[in-house]
């Protein structure tokens, strides 16, 4: 054998434990994969399901045509009526809704989007108490939606404003994201000063069952410092909870996205035995339209999905008393801050709002005119 062939040979045997090595890096992968549909899927039972009827959701008619597929003639993601790029395919659109044991308002209101290509997930907060829409010509605050017709009528009123094309829900109670955290060992927080006090009495009153919850018996373990600190369950929840610092409500529902952003970082490098615990303990606090199989899919992508970005909508508000709906948050200029929602979620598009949205935006003008807001 010449040193050529030799070589050669060496190098082509290289070349074959590469690929063998590679092959046994995809199956791993696939029977991680495979592992994680198995978990969620025996898991399930511990869920409330729920049925969506995806006829009562209400995407506006431009949106519906196109989240329907791309008509003959047109590219993928084009309204038939525009014939422009609003960019919208691709994503899934999922309503996080927040709300406290035995209570229909929801105190939480968040769209999740996840980018199903990068696997970037950007997170809005719609401010219960922004005067909308709900859905059926009636107009009050965001969170009075679910207390009138559960999920189903929240997230028609969410996609009915805002352009949205959200097709499933997550409904948890605060007491789930109490044990999430636990089973996760804390979260990290920076707690400001101004802070520490109303923490700390959110903590009792959550304790005791204050506000329409159930008493829960728990040891109340007092915040003392300001700082970057571990929090628990009962005082991240409490955390969550906080709106009378500057911001306000604003300031409220930025902690409750840093409080899931926490979660979600501290969960993509949990154990087995973390992870079992936390579903063990969650799923039967959830209530929820998505399958088994679409929760295993996730599930199994989660070390490659990643929280990138967070806001609140209305981005450009007033607060004002709106009639017999009281004190509430109001767009500007609704179209305006429609606009801009997309172009978060979304990216720069040739999308501009509907007929509805414009329709929406002009009675919320109207009102904040005739109620001096």
């Amino acid at each position: 054998m010449t040193a050529s062939e030799g070589n050669r040979r060496r190098r082509h045997s290289r070349k074959r434990r590469k690929n063998r090595m590679g092959l046994f890096m995809i199956e791993l992968v696939v029977f991680a994969a495979l592992i994680a549909t198995l978990f969620v899927v025996l898991k399930w039972d511990k869920v409330d399901k729920d049925t969506l009827d995806k006829s009562e959701i209400y995407y506006n008619e431009e949106i519906a045509n196109m989240m329907s597929g791309p008509q003959q003639g047109s590219v993928e993601g084009e309204t038939e009526a525009s014939g422009t790029d609003w960019k919208m395919s691709g994503y899934k659109n999922v309503a996080l809704f927040g709300v406290d044991a035995g209570e229909t308002r929801t105190d939480s209101i968040i769209i999740a989007s996840l980018n199903e290509a990068t696997g970037d997930i950007r997170l809005c907060s719609v401010y219960r108490d922004t005067y909308l829409n709900l859905g059926n010509d009636t107009y009050n605050k965001a969170n009075s939606a679910y207390a009138r017709g559960g999920p189903e009528q929240a997230i028609k009123m969410l996609n009915m404003n805002l352009d949205m094309a959200i097709d499933d829900y997550i409904t948890v109670n605060f007491q789930a994201l109490e044990d999430v955290i636990n089973d996760l060992g804390g979260i990290q927080i920076d707690v400001q000063d101004s802070e520490i006090g109303f923490l700390n009495d959110y903590q009792t009153s959550i304790v005791q069952g204050l506000g329409g919850g159930k008493p829960t018996g728990e040891t109340v373990i007092p915040v003392t410092t300001a700082g970057l600190q571990t929090l628990n369950g009962l005082q991240a929840t409490a955390y969550c909870r906080i709106r009378y610092t500057k911001g306000d409500d604003f300031r409220r529902t930025e902690r409750q996205r840093e409080v899931l952003q926490q979660i979600a970082l501290k969960a993509k490098s949990a154990n087995l035995s973390t992870l079992n615990s936390i579903i063990d303990d969650v799923l039967p606090e959830v209530k929820t339209s998505m399958t088994a199989s679409e929760f295993a899919d996730y599930a199994a992508k989660a070390a490659s999905l990643n929280v990138v970005e967070s806001s609140g909508f209305p981005f450009e508000r007033l607060t004002g008393t709106m009639g017999k709906a009281g004190s509430c948050v109001v767009a500007e200029d609704m179209e305006k801050n429609v606009r801009e929602l997309h172009t978060f979620f979304y990216g720069e598009s040739d999308y501009q709002p509907t007929s509805t949205v414009k329709g929406i935006s002009d009675k919320i003008l109207n009102d904040r005119h005739a109620y001096g807001v």
